[in-house]
């Protein structure tokens, strides 16, 4: 058997670790073509070593240099490129055969289009690119005939419960030919389900970042620590399955053991279930149609035998109220909500804003932006532009505020 060759997007992340860690466990069956970062220069050096691929890519470009001096000095083989331009010709190389899209945040967008339109298989963690572009993407894997597997372990779930012949040439077939009523996407809720509207007012990053079952980056922490995590998630379920956000319902499963479930039109409900790790749907799709092994132990039922259900609470957690909203909107306003949570989500980690203003930066970005069309790249490249610049603007308001209300504002 040929090894499959991979290019892996966001080689320092979470995902991007627990990669690595499947594809260490199948040395036979893959090789690494090219692993990339962003700043994280050394992590990627160490990476280099270890898995010894032909490329190594640093968006930022002081890092790049930096790791080229370093990969120099150790007299290896791997060569370096940098920015966006060195990720998209990772990402579209005809040596290529796989590409894992795990850059987090729009910034993964151009580069897994890269991929789509070179037409090669995409396993997808960015779930980014779907939100910001779903109509438009979902249209380029088709006319470039990629073979496009979801990485997210709700959508993966989903990928494994629907029948075998649901996917054809890359994509989902008409949903309603399936007899499906609803996919059913689980939320842990985070680590705050249990916590009072005010309990939340007080809420630091270290908290939010504090998951109780997943380890991710700290912005996906705190988007499932929002409930914006699941928001994302069904409007990338939407466009990733074609269906409507009137089938797609939350329910919250604290145990994280049922990652995904669709219901029948007979009465059937079919679910995925496994331990919460990345390291599952990883192997699933690195693999599909086979099975490998991921280094996951296998589900304990009698140790795990209780689950737990419970509708989410909207009005502790707004934004995935707001996911639905921009959905049901189209155009650019799912664009525009990802723009203004990346924004919101890091000054709340700078600790700029409150836990509670993320919602408010993004429904009060979303009502001052007019929703466009989406079917071209160009508009929503400028609806996450513009997005960006308003919810900075919302945010150095609240701050003003706060500010003259606390009397250190200096007015001339």
């Amino acid at each position: 058997m040929a090894k499959q060759s991979i290019t892996l997007l966001g080689a320092t992340g979470s995902i991007g670790a627990s990669t690595l860690d499947v594809l260490s466990c199948n040395p036979e069956r893959f090789e690494v073509f090219a692993l990339t970062a962003n700043t994280q220069w050394e992590k990627l050096f160490e990476l280099v070593i270890k898995f010894r691929p032909l490329w190594a890519v640093c968006y930022d470009d002081t890092s790049s240099e930096q790791l080229q001096k370093a990969i120099g000095e150790a007299g290896l083989s791997t060569r370096v490129a940098s920015g966006l331009t060195g990720l998209q010709m990772v990402a579209s190389d005809p040596a290529v055969d796989t590409v894992v899209a795990a850059i987090v945040g729009a910034a993964g967008l151009l580069p897994t289009l890269s991929a789509v339109q070179t037409g090669k298989k995409i396993m997808l963690a960015n779930k980014e690119a779907l939100v910001m572009a779903g109509d438009f993407f979902m249209q380029q894997v088709i006319k470039h005939r990629a073979l496009l597997l979801p990485v997210d372990s709700e959508h993966n779930a989903l990928f494994q419960c629907l029948p075998n012949h649901h996917y054809k040439n890359g994509v989902s077939v008409n949903w309603c030919q399936l007899g499906v009523e609803k996919l059913v996407l689980t939320a842990s809720g985070g680590p705050f389900l249990n916590k009072s509207l005010e309990d939340l007012q007080q809420i630091t990053p270290d908290q939010a970042c504090a998951h109780p079952n997943w380890r991710m980056g700290r912005k996906i922490s705190v988007d499932s620590a929002t409930l914006m995590n699941k928001g994302l998630e069904v409007i990338e379920a939407s466009y990733l399955y074609g269906i409507s956000e009137n089938y797609i319902d939350v329910l919250v499963h604290p145990q994280s053991i049922i990652h995904s479930m669709v219901s029948y039109k007979d009465g059937s409900v079919i679910a995925e279930l496994g331990n919460p790790d990345m390291r599952t749907p990883i192997a699933h799709v690195l693999a599909w149609p086979d099975r490998i092994s991921s280094g996951v132990e296998p589900l304990d039922m009698v140790m795990n035998n209780r689950l737990d259900f419970s509708a989410p609470d909207l009005v502790k957690f707004p934004c995935l109220a707001l996911a639905y909203r921009a959905l049901q909107l189209g155009g650019t306003a799912p664009a525009i909500i990802n723009a203004a949570n990346e924004v919101a989500v890091a000054a709340f980690l700078q600790q700029d804003i409150a836990f509670l203003q993320i919602a408010e930066v993004i429904e009060m970005t979303l009502k001052q932006l007019d929703i466009t069309s989406a079917e071209v790249l160009e508009s929503i490249l400028l609806a996450d532009k513009q997005a960006r610049q308003v919810a900075t603007d919302i945010i150095q308001s609240f701050n003003e505020k706060t500010e003259i209300l606390t009397g250190s504002l200096k007015v001339d």
